[in-house]
């Protein structure tokens, strides 16, 4: 699962790839940002990223393009 995460006032964005669930991930943004605490997400290589909820801009939630390389016909 790709998650885009927009962070303010800083001019790119985190992507992360992510094993977790799109409800999973949504999970834990309303969570974190309902506490004003952390979103912590680890991605499939296992690393985690660390993201304070009150510096969110938006959180984009979307199915990875995998495997498309090359012409289609």
């Amino acid at each position: 699962m790709e998650v885009k995460i927009g962070v303010q006032h800083s001019p790119r964005e985190l992507v992360v790839e992510t094993n977790e669930t799109a409800d999973g991930v949504e999970k834990i943004v309303a969570d974190a940002v309902s506490s004003d605490g952390i979103i912590t997400l680890t991605d499939a290589k296992g690393r985690k990223i660390i993201v304070p909820a009150g510096k969110l801009a938006y959180v984009e939630i979307g199915g990875g393009v995998s495997g498309q390389v090359g012409f289609r016909g």
